[in-house]
């Protein structure tokens, strides 16, 4: 079993840029790593899952919604170091482009809050440069400007 904290090697991870009404989807982590910060719905690939069903699991699990698994819009590492400069989380992250399908949007599992926000809303949320630049692309994807 490959442990989340510390790991040996590094954790296939899959990321939702959900887009409506040209508004993107936020969460809150409830757990580490960037726990309290804002990003995007997402979390680790289990034994025999798709990337797809991945996607639409994690979203679900954390907003309740159901959603439509489009294009990659990017794929990056996501390494956090320790005080020590020790590797403690690694996660190789592939971010898709998603559309809302169902469901009602209520935050749970590991989000402590979802939002909708506007490209102009962006800054208030305090996202990574990486997530941030994640975002833009999606929004670029879906407006046909990538």
């Amino acid at each position: 079993m490959i442990t989340r904290l510390y790991p040996d090697r590094p954790i296939a991870s899959v990321g939702a840029v959900i887009v409506d009404a040209g508004r993107v989807l936020l969460v809150q982590r409830g757990q580490p790593p960037l726990k309290g910060q804002w990003s995007l719905p997402g979390g680790a690939v289990e034994v025999g899952e798709t990337l797809a069903a991945a996607v639409q699991r994690e979203v679900f699990e954390e907003t309740g919604l159901v959603v439509e698994v489009g294009p990659i819009v990017d794929v990056l590492d996501r390494i956090y170091m320790d005080a020590a400069a020790r590797v403690e989380y690694h996660y190789v992250l592939i971010d898709y482009l998603c559309s809302v399908v169902g469901g009602h949007l209520h935050p749970q599992s590991d989000a402590a809050d979802a939002q909708w926000a506007s490209p102009a809303e962006l800054p208030v949320f305090g996202l990574q440069s990486v997530t941030l630049a994640v975002v833009m692309k999606g929004l670029a994807l879906v407006t046909g400007h990538a």
